[in-house]
């Protein structure tokens, strides 16, 4: 780690504390050179891969606006939404990823939204998963009726 005052090519650890509830790691370092303290924050990043093999950042708000047009209607109101981005982010960072297939994203965001609103779940899953016929609508609905875990719940990692 490059010291930001004087620019020396190494530094040492002094103090480590885990922050943002353990997603990130706080290290307060000291240049052997200047002997200047400065801070520094550790994060995993979360990529996605999307299916044309293009990598952008994680986003949550990504998350919230493509579950909201879901939940149009529904008086789901924006903080349920914030927490089911919060969810499907801690998921993957508890699971260790650091890229992600775009269709897991979905996968993952199926889950919670079931338990939000199964009328929000049901417009999200035609979307995501491509529903054809009615029959696909009777046989999710069958399946929510019978408290099936539908099948996106064994997520893979």
């Amino acid at each position: 780690m490059n010291c930001p005052f004087c620019r020396h090519p190494d530094s040492r650890v002094v103090d480590s504390r885990t922050a943002d509830d353990g997603a990130a790691i706080r290290r307060r370092r000291q240049c052997p050179a200047c002997e200047r303290r400065f801070t520094t924050l550790e994060q995993l990043t979360l990529a996605v891969v999307k299916r044309s093999g293009v990598v952008e950042p994680f986003s949550r708000d990504k998350i919230v606006v493509g579950v909201r047009k879901a939940c149009q209607g529904r008086g789901v109101d924006d903080d349920a939404l914030a927490r089911l981005a919060q969810q499907v982010e801690e998921h993957f960072r508890a699971a260790g990823c650091a890229e992600i297939p775009s269709n897991e994203v979905g996968l993952a965001i199926l889950v919670p939204l079931r338990a939000l609103d199964e009328v929000a779940y049901l417009r999200f899953a035609s979307v995501y998963r491509g529903f054809d016929t009615l029959a696909d609508f009777e046989a999710e609905i069958a399946a929510l009726r019978d408290g099936r875990p539908e099948p996106a719940a064994e997520l893979r990692h």
